[in-house]
């Protein structure tokens, strides 16, 4: 069962932003569509990518940037929230990288729910900007099954941060 199962107050579809770097962040996201088909989905990117499959209402190209290149960075948050602002997304969903950061923070900001599902090219770590989103994202998920929630009562690799990822499969 995907989202587009889910309706809000009666008859109002879901509004579902998903978002991510080009490559492979954006291929995997290609990959879930079938969780969000039945929803009114906006999609943006970094780069020219494959087409979302399903109906998309709205694409929208940003800005790449990365974490140095301190005016891309604000350019790309400012892009980021001009988008939010404009669809008003009910749920985030990202496979990563900056923009997908961006638009964790702006949704929780907006009220959004978010998902935030680290690459599956991140083998041995999460990566940078995966672990900056467990602190904000709704959901957090990797997709490599030793990098998920340790065994009850075992702390993970970070004392001062419990929370760990969930493992729910992978998508490539």
């Amino acid at each position: 069962m995907g989202l587009g199962t889910a309706v809000m107050d009666g008859n109002k579809r879901l509004t579902v932003l998903v978002i991510a770097s080009g490559g492979g962040h954006w291929l995997q996201l290609c990959r879930l569509a079938p969780a969000w088909q039945g929803c009114r989905v906006v999609s943006a990117c970094t780069a020219d990518a494959p087409e979302m499959p399903g109906r998309v209402v709205g694409h929208h190209r940003l800005r790449d940037a990365t974490r140095w290149d301190r005016w891309g960075v604000a350019v790309l948050g400012l892009q980021i929230a001009r988008l939010m602002v404009q669809w008003r997304p009910d749920v985030v969903v990202t496979t990563g990288a900056l923009p997908g950061l961006w638009a964790v923070f702006w949704g929780r900001c907006l009220g959004a729910r978010t998902v935030w599902i680290d690459s599956l090219a991140n083998v041995q770590q999460l990566s940078g900007s995966g672990r900056l989103a467990g602190f904000i994202a709704h959901e957090w998920w990797t997709q490599w099954p030793h990098l998920g929630e340790s065994p009850p009562g075992v702390q993970g690799d970070a004392p001062h941060f419990k929370r760990k990822p969930r493992y729910h499969g992978a998508v490539w």
